[in-house]
């Protein structure tokens, strides 16, 4: 398996997330949803992240109740992705967890959901959520092999089709 540690970046590093957003194969998961969210790019579901934008983002990383973090691979130092939660008023929280598309599939999911855990019941927090598409397949098992669960199914426009789509959610 994998080894992984979390790094809250500092605003010189937010290179890596404007390169995640950017990148079609990455944001793919996010392409074709009627979002109404500023730099959202409907076709290929990549949002613009300009270094105007660096300064208000490093600002939100100061909120106790936001967490974010990129995934470094122990064994080059690379940043490989990133993860988030952000902690509502009753201890539960909503995540979300990006892996870079050259790194997919090699191993990464499993120990960064992890250190997903850890980090979140330091903050604690005591029920994440998310919500995935039943089409990915891969992540959901990953998912459920963590012990995640269906709390609600519903359905989203994606593309103008409508798309299954789960709420999932774990208890620390």
């Amino acid at each position: 398996m994998k080894s992984v540690s979390l790094y809250v970046p500092k605003i010189k590093d937010f290179w890596f997330r404007q390169r995640c957003m950017q990148d079609p194969e990455t944001m793919n998961y996010n392409a074709g949803y009627d979002i109404c969210f500023s730099g959202y790019h409907y076709d290929t579901g990549c949002i613009d992240f300009p270094k105007s934008e660096w300064q208000k983002f490093e600002e939100k990383l100061k909120n106790p109740n936001f967490f974010y973090a990129y995934i470094v691979d122990e064994k080059t130092k690379e940043f490989v992705g990133y993860l988030n939660f952000n902690k509502r008023d009753d201890g539960s929280a909503t995540m979300g967890i990006v892996i870079f598309s050259k790194f997919r599939g090699q191993g990464f999911m499993r120990p960064a959901i992890s250190a997903l855990f850890e980090k979140a019941k330091e903050k604690g927090v005591k029920v994440l959520t998310d919500t995935v598409p039943a089409s990915r397949e891969n992540a959901l098992k990953v998912f459920f092999d963590f012990g995640f669960k269906k709390v609600d199914v519903f359905k989203s426009k994606k593309f103008n089709d409508n798309e299954t789509v789960f709420q999932i959610e774990k208890t620390l």
